[in-house]
């Protein structure tokens, strides 16, 4: 028996809002950064484009730096309690965020998930930001890598756990789904005001 819970990262597990936000206002790179955020949402780039953009704006940055940052982001209250609430009840685990791998690596090392996906910052040898970017998840693609995950594990129970309007192709492969503190416009099967609530939500569910 296996059954399978997918989580948004930033906002959902850990206090970061947007991994791309905070370092460019890190790096006093936000006003430039903004600029793009404004030119894919209005329609005039693509996603790649977005990433490929934004990380440009950090070359010759150490890796150092970055980890600096994503070694300071905190966890939401439940965050731990609640995986190990899931792994005693047959769940497999997977984080997708379409923030960066150096936050999400180092969350789902520490909590010992199963699976992780997320944009990745590539780094020369020297450990330098090049500029360029993998952007493995985009705002759209949440949905098919869950759907991938469900084909090869095959579970009983999906499980989505998210807040922002990105989740909601995640929420629609789920066979149910739980909106945390959720942007406007974002609904679940059911809303939870924190993990803890998750947790007896998806308690229920399995009673």
């Amino acid at each position: 028996m296996v059954r399978l819970a997918a989580f948004d990262l930033e906002g959902t597990l850990v206090r970061s809002v947007s991994s791309w936000v905070e370092l460019h206002k890190r790096f006093g790179t936000w006003k430039k950064g903004k600029e793009y955020a404004e030119l894919f949402f209005s329609g005039r780039i693509d996603y790649v484009k977005w990433a490929e953009l934004d990380a440009s704006l950090w070359k010759g940055r150490r890796r150092e730096e970055i980890m600096e940052w994503a070694n300071s982001v905190e966890y939401m209250d439940g965050a731990k309690e609640l995986v190990e609430f899931l792994r005693e009840n047959d769940f497999r685990i997977a984080i997708l965020s379409s923030g960066l791998r150096c936050l999400t690596e180092r969350i789902a090392k520490e909590l010992d998930v199963d699976y992780f996906f997320a944009n990745e910052l590539i780094f020369d040898e020297t450990g330098t930001v090049t500029g360029r970017v993998n952007p493995v998840v985009d705002f759209r693609s949440k949905g098919k890598i869950l759907r991938e995950l469900k084909e090869k594990l095959k579970p009983e129970l999906t499980v989505a756990v998210g807040d922002c309007y990105n989740d909601l192709s995640m929420f629609r492969e789920a066979d149910v789904s739980i909106a945390i503190n959720p942007h406007e416009g974002v609904e679940g099967d059911h809303n939870a005001g924190s993990l803890y609530e998750v947790m007896e939500i998806i308690r229920e569910l399995l009673s």
